[in-house]
């Protein structure tokens, strides 16, 4: 709003004001006793625009954001730790909860046993730093009987705190949907901030009245793990006997549910460019397209049905280097772009060239 307003501006507006009969130059009394004035009030200028930045929800920066956003009850979804599974050899070493194992970067801290030779793990660094390893872990302190330990996958993804452009657009949006007792947007709003939820559709009504189901994604876009379902479930109708144990208001019996992953074959005659074969492209083709299919789960929750498109899927084989033309492209088995399930998610299931 301020920004053209500069030094010299201010000062030429100020020396205009004193009468011309008097010596105004750069060198004068005059022009010496102004100048630092004027440096101030340009200062004061480029703060009031600062100013004004922060006091709009579209421009401010995330400082103020938080606080501009909290008059609305609405906070930054915290940063979340990964939990995962891990199994132990032999299936007699004294593992107990509490216990603290470590990769070369990460401390992971035993959670509960869950049954024998397994356990799960928690992540004592929140963040999606958590998700990222698969493989031996040491024990921090000594266990008797231990042999080894490996986690073997990733029950519920952690997530790094709020992106601001995410939480800027969540804040706008509640303007827009009033989430109250148990409506659609108050069962999404509270969904999204249990850690762990990428995306959720509410399905109210779905088997008789004051039924409720909530179909979730994990914070990677994808099937939500068992545990992430039960978490979700205790959060909100934990006994789903609708008396008000939970979050769901009182006469609200809730399921907590995930998607149906349908794998998706690709079959495609592509044509290389000189220097380039199968082979070498292979990797990067496969790439593209989980990126493509990636993309389509993460606007899952904003589309009644997903749908796999044969143009997106060429464009994804296309924009690989060495790839010259694609065509007769089919999707398990059809010519056809794919459209799931209202509660569906594809994935990539492989692609075989002609």
């Amino acid at each position: 709003m301020f920004e053209n307003v500069t030094f010299e501006m201010v000062l030429e507006r100020m020396l205009n004001r004193i009468d011309d009969v008097y010596d105004k130059r750069e060198s004068s009394p005059i022009y010496a006793a102004l100048a630092p004035s004027a440096l101030e009030i340009t200062n004061i200028y480029a703060a009031l625009d600062d100013m004004m930045e922060e006091t709009f929800a579209d421009t401010a920066s995330r400082e103020y954001l938080i606080r501009l956003a909290a008059s609305r009850g609405i906070a930054p979804y915290p940063a979340a730790k990964a939990v995962v599974l891990a199994k132990y050899i032999p299936d007699t070493a004294a593992v107990s909860e509490g216990m603290e194992f470590t990769s070369d970067a990460m401390v992971y801290r035993v959670m509960e046993k869950t049954e024998d030779g397994t356990c799960k793990l928690e992540c004592t660094q929140p963040g999606e730093i958590g998700n990222a390893y698969l493989g031996e872990v040491m024990p921090v302190d000594y266990v008797e009987g231990l042999e080894s330990m490996q986690i073997a996958k990733v029950l519920i993804y952690g997530e790094d705190e709020e992106d601001t452009e995410a939480f800027r657009k969540r804040y706008m949006d509640s303007f827009q949907a009033n989430s109250f007792g148990g409506n659609r947007a108050d069962y999404q709003k509270k969904a999204m901030a249990v850690a762990g939820v990428g995306a959720v559709k509410v399905i109210p009504v779905w088997n008789g009245a004051g039924t409720v189901k909530l179909v979730i994604l994990g914070a990677d876009y994808g099937k939500a793990s068992h545990e992430l379902l039960q978490e979700v479930q205790a959060v909100f109708d934990p006994n789903r006997d609708g008396l008000g144990s939970g979050l769901a208001p009182i006469g609200h019996r809730v399921t907590i549910d995930t998607v149906t992953e349908t794998e998706v074959q690709i079959a495609a005659a592509i044509t290389f460019d000189a220097g380039y074969e199968w082979n070498a492209c292979k990797i990067p083709i496969e790439s593209a397209i989980n990126l493509y299919f990636a993309n389509i789960r993460k606007e899952w929750e904003k589309r009644e049905n997903a749908v796999v498109r044969i143009s997106s899927v060429n464009m994804a084989i296309l924009s690989v280097e060495g790839v010259l033309d694609v065509n007769g492209t089919r999707l398990n088995g059809a010519e056809e772009n794919l459209t799931l399930g209202a509660y569906d998610i594809p994935v990539f299931g492989g692609i075989s060239y002609e």
